[in-house]
């Protein structure tokens, strides 16, 4: 079973993470989606219950539990579908993984980068679509995109970065909805420079924290969200854990996120995963070559049950019939489209952001 999770809570209910130990993992990495709500969600709930009557079931090919299930379930517009992977390439997790990786298109988009020098004197690369700074308002909300930081089988096996095929077609879906979007590129990820002894790592998030700041800066009337995947999803989730009371942001979707990273490195070791641990060892090593040392990996998390999405009135879990690492080759756009979770990740920023809208105009009236 391949499962997709769904977290979206309040400031408060994200310091659990603190006390999680482990959840189990399967024989591979586990493609998931955490969806978290980093503020007040007593509008969502008035939200929700005024569209209760609309209200479907999920699909019964999806299994949807937790305790934000009324609160947030009238929000997704395609869970009442049934998930429906694609014949033959979406029977088998691996076929999946490699399909999308090498066959899935690439959405034409132009950028403007901005490189960034971290307080340490390190350097890490965003990406803005160019054009956007004339054509969206101060007030649109930004979406700030974490790649994958290695991207285990893209072509020539370049690390992860804005020319990765699922990060374009987020970055190309929220942009019709006239979000501003940016792609946060790691040190050594997306062409970015390796200048200092520290490296890209989910214990590390100074560069998280600077970056987000510094977004928040040049935007300040704009609410805040993100998006990671894989390993940068690992580094997202981690960062609303410690920094859940003063985090910025409004929402956040962690997807393909391998949780128990002790297991995950494990289970590279195994069968077919070695493939892709080869291909993450010569993606590393050309990494490595830009620089003259070799800086110490440190990744780990503690992890625990999944009681936490049951108990929490702001958790939600989605569970997925069949999926690959970052492959989700399923629904109306399969195969080549986007991937399957895309709608559903917008689907929840968007309620996020009409809700924050919604709680703006009650201040303002409040004030009048």
């Amino acid at each position: 079973m391949v499962s997709v999770r769904v977290f979206s809570g309040s400031a408060s209910p994200l310091t659990s993470f603190d006390h999680i130990r482990r959840i189990p993992c399967p024989h591979t990495y586990q493609p998931t989606i955490t969806l978290t709500s980093t503020k007040t969600l007593q509008s969502a709930v008035h939200v929700s219950t005024a569209i209760a009557d609309t209200m479907v079931s999920p699909h019964p090919s999806l299994e949807v539990i937790g305790g934000a299930l009324d609160s947030f379930l009238p929000a997704f517009k395609t869970l009442d579908r049934l998930y429906n992977t694609y014949p033959i390439i979406g029977w088998n997790r691996h076929a999946e993984t490699i399909f999308a990786a090498f066959f899935r298109s690439l959405p034409d988009v132009r950028f403007r980068r901005e490189c960034i020098r971290t307080k340490d004197d390190g350097a890490v690369a965003l990406d803005w679509v160019s054009g956007d700074d004339r054509l969206l308002p101060a007030d649109s909300p930004v979406l700030i995109l974490l790649v994958c930081v290695v991207s285990t089988l893209f072509p020539l096996g370049l690390t992860g970065g804005s020319g990765d095929t699922y990060v374009r077609h987020m970055l190309v879906r929220a942009r019709s909805k006239r979000w501003r979007t940016v792609v946060f590129n790691s040190r050594g990820c997306g062409d970015s420079p390796v200048i200092t002894s520290q490296f890209y790592s989910a214990s590390f998030l100074g560069d998280m924290v600077e970056v987000v700041a510094h977004v928040g800066n040049r935007y300040p009337k704009a609410n805040l969200y993100a998006v990671g995947w894989s390993l940068g999803a690992n580094i997202l989730v981690r960062y609303l854990g410690e920094e859940s009371h003063t985090c910025p942001l409004s929402g956040a979707a962690s997807l393909c996120n391998p949780f128990n990273l002790v297991i995950a490195d494990e289970d590279f070791h195994k069968g077919f995963n070695i493939v892709y641990d080869k291909a993450l060892a010569n993606s590393l090593c050309k990494i490595f070559k830009k620089v003259e040392f070799y800086p110490s990996l440190l990744l780990s998390l503690s992890l625990g049950d999944l009681s936490i999405i049951h108990e929490n009135p702001n958790c939600l879990l989605i569970v997925t019939p069949q999926g690959g690492h970052l492959g989700w080759v399923a629904g109306t756009e399969a195969p080549r489209g986007a991937p399957w979770t895309d709608p559903v990740v917008m689907d929840f920023l968007e309620h996020l952001e009409n809700v924050e809208a919604l709680k703006h105009c009650t201040e303002n009236l409040q004030v009048v």
